[in-house]
Formats: C-alpha cells, structure tokens, sequence
C-alpha cells in the first residue's frame, strides 16, 4: 500500500478567525447556500460540531461522488487549526484506505490570512497514486476558500 501527501497555501484577504469559521467549522452549513452547484446539502450527523463530531457533504452531480462524510479530529479555536479524517464517501474504500487533512489558518500583515493545507492519504492494494486526482483536489480546496472569501467579503459582518 502507497501512502502520499500534498500541501497546499492560499492567501487571503480574509482574517484567519472569519475565514476559519466559515470555510471549515461551518462549511456544511454555508456551503449548499453559496455553492449550490457543487454542495447540495450539509450538515452534522453525529456529535455537536466539536471534536469527534461526523459532518456529511452530499454532492451534485458535478462531482464524482455523491458524498463524503468527516469527522473532526482536532481544533484549535486559538490558532485557527484543525484536522479531519475522511471516514466514508469520496474515494474511501475504491482508491483510498485512510484521507487526513491539516488546515491551519495564519494571520498575514494586513488583516488576510494565509492557510496551509496538507492532506495525507494511504491508497489501496492495487490503487494508483493520480496527479491528476491531486491537482482536483487542490483546485477543490481552492474553490472552498476563495468561495467563503468572496462571501465573507460580500458579508462584512458574517462570522464574526
């Protein structure tokens, strides 16, 4: 079995507080009303949104599948980090055994942020290990960001 990882940084405008509540801790809540072609629904199926908890994204069909489920298992509302473990959907159990990913939110001169993503993964007996399923997935995180950002620009007083 392979094991792999890529990072990811993103600057942003954004404070990392405000950035970090929307784009990660609520995204299943603001995800389907700004993002409706790709979110159509989310929410928190399992605990009360803190460590432990198990969050389900469903899927339109513009991706190719139809859901994922999260859970929650680390955060840190001082420093604007936390770390979820995909537990089912997306490529688990067809191409992926086990999906971890890092977010840490850091503040910027100027009031922005940068966020620092790392994803660690263990593909399966006989996956391959795709670029190209890379650059998706970092085009996807992209999107999530750059989506909350442009919201939480548009809305001033949003996630404060």
């Amino acid at each position: 079995m392979a094991s792999g990882s890529w990072t990811l940084e993103i600057e942003s405008s954004v404070e990392a507080s405000r950035l970090f509540k929307a784009a990660v801790l609520d995204w299943h809540s603001l995800a389907p009303k700004i993002a409706p072609e790709i979110v159509v629904s989310g929410a928190v199926i399992e605990g009360e949104g803190s460590v432990g908890a198990v969050r389900q994204l469903n899927f339109s069909p513009a991706l190719p599948f139809g859901y994922v489920k999260e859970r929650l298992d680390f955060v840190d509302m001082d420093k604007f980090e936390c770390k979820q473990t995909l537990v089912e959907g997306g490529h688990i159990g067809s191409k992926l055994e086990t999906a971890t990913t890092h977010f840490k939110f850091e503040p910027a001169a100027g009031g922005g942020c940068v966020l620092k993503v790392v994803t660690t993964y263990k593909l399966l007996p006989g996956a391959e290990d795709d670029q190209g399923e890379t650059m998706k997935s970092k085009e996807t995180v992209t999107g999530i960001i750059k989506a909350a950002e442009a919201y939480l620009l548009a809305n001033p007083d949003a996630y404060l």
